[in-house]
């Protein structure tokens, strides 16, 4: 039987994002993402709704987060579902919370005229913190509301190639 444990969120954070490392040295920061859900309900009226999601990032991206994200800033994170599990001190109840480990972070422009910049996933993988250059703002990586592949072209100025590659 298939697995999948992903999770693609794109929000604001709540509060500067909290770094400390571990005693072999990794850093890990803490952020909340306040994330909108706007619909109409049956009656045609506008509803709103926001929740609170808890992200602990590792590594690059952890002391990345720390040092360009600030509270305010919309960010795009990927990850994973991770239950956290502890015995409450006060009550010696077991309590449980379930959070997100960022894998991927992508810093996103936030209409306040900041350009957001390079990410990357975990595993070691490339990551690049924001650059200016210019008047240009950095190459992103699509989004998730963005389609891959998809030529900014019509459709019908689309020209197709004869040599098929497969």
């Amino acid at each position: 039987m298939a697995n999948l444990n992903k999770v693609m969120l794109i929000g604001n954070l709540t509060r500067d994002p909290e770094l400390r490392y571990t005693p072999k040295g990794t850093a890990v920061a803490d952020i909340t993402l306040a994330i909108n859900r706007i619909w109409n309900n049956e009656q045609n009226v506008r509803q709103e709704e926001t929740i609170f999601v808890e992200v602990t990032l590792w590594g690059r991206q952890a002391e990345l987060a720390q040092q360009y994200l600030s509270k305010g800033r919309l960010a795009y994170i990927e990850g994973r579902l991770q239950m956290d599990t502890w015995d409450d001190k006060e009550t010696g109840k077991k309590r449980s919370k379930l959070k997100v480990i960022g894998e991927t972070l992508q810093f996103l422009p936030d209409g306040k005229g900041s350009s957001g910049g390079g990410g990357g996933s975990g595993g070691g993988s490339h990551q690049q913190a924001p650059q200016q250059q210019g008047n240009r703002p950095p190459p992103q990586r699509p989004g998730p509301s963005q389609q891959q592949g998809a030529s900014a072209a019509p459709a019908d100025h689309f020209a197709e190639e004869d040599d098929i590659p497969f």
